[in-house]
């Protein structure tokens, strides 16, 4: 058959779900009830349902899919789940389909498989050999069951393997693309359940004391969770997980059990029938006006089945997930941001005084006393676009954006058309040497009602250690950590949407990520932003030396708990560390020894740490051995160490033993 339209926006998945699983109104039924003989403690029960109806693009759209539902009445534990669908249609590569449990678990049946195939019948079943993402044959039209075919389905059923059976399970069948219609037959919805075992039925209820805090107020979490007085068990070994978000600080936490703000988890333990434990956290609001900031807690563990939820599942419809959302107050002004403070000067990578080839994703930057700095761009979910306005293929290099710069300055622009809001642009410097600081703004960080909001995140690494930076708002964006969201416009003339970017701590790697949040469309179209100057501060190396000593041995205990008395032999280590963001040349040290000493000769060995220093150095000042690649010996009563380079974060250290006289 000749396709009229393939081309779709596509239903997301997410709104899909959460649209099948707020459907109220449902089509009438004729359900049939067929009770397996019990197998000992467990039953198999098949209901189901014959009402027919149309299913094509305008009947059945993937925004109001037809439903066909199938009540449970009675409560038992979910052990397997089978379904029969059959209808008839042609080009079945049209239809989606999915089963929903009475929690809200969608399982995934069938999603446009079968291309220019006609038709569905088969029994979806986890056990079978092979999936349905593998059927291109027609299927007939004759009477089910028996099912034609059988399959295990595109998702996987035993993800309702533990919930409860009661409540009403759905159905939900929708054609994606036009052209094709077809009809409704029948489907068998097949439990397998055992008697629910003894429960506990915990909820969590999450408060927040200031839905609109302003700047740096003090606000309380209040965290319950109740076990119901019906229920059969005391839950013992309970946990709460509630990450703090960012933009909340903590300052502490009271009530019953305890909290660890670093992992997050409350620690709750045991809670008999008919009892509920609260747990208070205050913090400050860390977030500049405008921000929203939203924090999940959900039961992370406990010992009793709970027919109605799962620990630590991440599902937000169960009754042990809550969350709750504040909303800074006051008016937005520009934030200050930090003042660099470069020991040794700085530099300045200007775009006003160096090119970029439009279209290009990776430039390489000599920056003066740090070294070749390489730029790289790369784009995930969409395409850079070609706007002359803004200097032809992006990225490109332009002065139309300026955020707010008179005369105009140069900067990199980036705008692409994203498809989705997982779509997102990554600028990553990637510098030769730490440097013990850095700034940059970024323009145009702003948002527009029904076509886009971006968000900016920003972070960075030292010898592969992730470093945070501080951001500064502007008056169309708030930050929360390192995250800067739009939420008002901004003009290309404007320093309306500027966020300031600040290294406080030492970097040599900087990734700036550009996208979209939560209140951007789900197709989020064209958006842009610039990057400006970057100032370095210069690399400065920072040394610092320990020295330790353990006694190795003594004439009378030995190795055992040795003392340091006459004839013991102790062993002396030097460390020496360069915590600076530069690299150190031509170190040398020097330990003149105690004179109640005497040096153990060919103790010396060198390596990167006190208990990494196995290279063996002989005791002269000449030989391969002075720079592999450190370098020791001693000269009379004093031991002196080397080495040409030093990197930022690393160390060397010396190590010998000494005889106590």
């Amino acid at each position: 058959m000749q396709r009229q339209d393939q081309s779709r926006s596509c239903w997301r998945g997410g709104q899909y779900a959460q649209l099948i699983r707020t459907l109220v109104a449902f089509v009438g039924l004729a359900l049939t009830l067929v009770a397996n003989p019990a197998v000992a403690q467990t039953t198999t029960t098949t209901f189901s349902n014959t009402t027919t109806g149309t299913i094509s693009e305008t009947a059945t759209t993937c925004t109001s899919p037809m439903v066909r539902n199938f009540s449970v009445t009675a409560n038992a534990q979910v052990t397997d789940v089978n379904i029969g669908v059959q209808f008839s249609h042609t080009y079945r590569g049209d239809i989606r389909a999915t089963l929903v449990s009475p929690t809200g678990t969608v399982v995934n049946l069938i999603t446009n498989i079968g291309t220019s195939a006609d038709n569905l019948n088969v029994l979806f079943d986890d056990s079978a050999p092979t999936s349905v993402t593998s059927h291109t044959a027609n299927d007939n039209s004759s009477t089910a069951p028996p099912y034609q075919r059988t399959f295990s389905p595109e998702g996987s059923l035993a993800a309702f393997n533990g919930q409860g059976s009661a409540g009403t399970w759905l159905l939900t069948i929708c054609d994606s693309l036009n052209g094709d219609s077809g009809n409704f037959t029948r489907s068998d919805l097949t439990l397998t359940t055992v008697p629910m075992a003894p429960s506990a039925d915990l909820s969590l209820t999450k408060s927040v004391s200031n839905a609109a805090p302003a700047v740096g107020a003090s606000i309380n979490y209040v965290l319950s969770v109740t076990n119901a007085s019906g229920s059969a068990l005391t839950a013992t070994g309970v946990t709460v997980q509630d990450t703090l978000p960012a933009g909340f600080a903590f300052t502490g936490a009271s009530g019953f059990g305890s909290y660890n703000s670093t992992t997050g988890i409350w620690t709750v333990g045991s809670i008999p029938p008919g009892t509920t434990r609260t747990l208070t956290i205050t913090g400050t609001v860390a977030a500049t006006a405008g921000a929203t900031i939203t924090n999940i807690a959900e039961v992370s563990a406990s010992s009793a089945f709970d027919f109605d939820s799962t620990p630590g599942n991440g599902a937000a419809g169960e009754d042990d997930y809550d969350t709750a959302s504040f909303t800074v107050s006051g008016t937005r002004v520009a934030g200050t941001p930090p003042t660099l403070v470069c020991p040794v000067g700085s530099t300045l990578h200007d775009w006003d005084g160096v090119g970029w080839a439009a279209g290009s994703t990776s430039g390489s930057y000599a920056l003066t006393a740090i070294g070749t700095m390489n730029f790289d761009i790369a784009i995930s979910g969409g395409v850079f676009l070609n706007n002359a306005t803004y200097g032809g293929q992006s990225p490109t290099r332009q002065n139309v954006v300026t955020g707010g710069f008179s005369p105009a300055q140069f900067s990199i622009f980036q705008i692409a058309d994203f498809t989705s809001q997982s779509g997102a642009i990554t600028t990553t410097m990637t510098l030769p040497t730490a440097v013990p600081g850095a700034q940059f703004r970024v323009f145009d960080i702003d948002y527009a009602a029904g076509q886009f909001a971006d968000r900016l995140t920003v972070t960075g690494s030292f010898n592969g250690a992730p470093v945070t930076p501080t951001l500064t708002n502007g008056i169309s964006n708030y930050v929360i950590g390192n995250s800067a969201y739009g939420d008002a416009t901004s003009a290309d003339g404007s320093a309306n949407g500027n966020v300031v970017v600040t290294f406080t701590a030492p970097v040599d790697t900087i990734s700036i990520t550009y996208g979209s949040h939560s209140i951007a469309p789900a197709n989020p179209g064209q958006q842009g932003a610039a990057i400006h100057d970057v100032t370095f501060c210069r690399p400065t190396a920072n040394l610092t030396i320990a020295k330790t000593s353990s006694v190795v041995s003594d004439p009378i205990n030995g190795t055992t708990d040795p003392k340091a008395i006459p004839g013991a032999a102790m062993r002396y280590c030097l460390l020496v560390t360069n915590n600076g963001s530069g690299t150190a040349t031509a170190i040398n040290i020097a330990d003149a020894l105690p004179g109640t000493t005497a040096f153990v000769p060919g103790s010396l060995r060198s390596g990167a740490s006190c208990g990494g220093a196995t290279t063996i150095e002989d005791d002269n000042a000449s030989g391969a051995d002075e720079n592999d690649p450190f370098g020791a010996s001693i000269t009379g009563t004093t031991v002196t160490a080397t080495t040409p380079t030093l990197a930022p974060g690393t160390a060397f250290a010396i190590i010998f033993d000494v005889t106590v006289n």
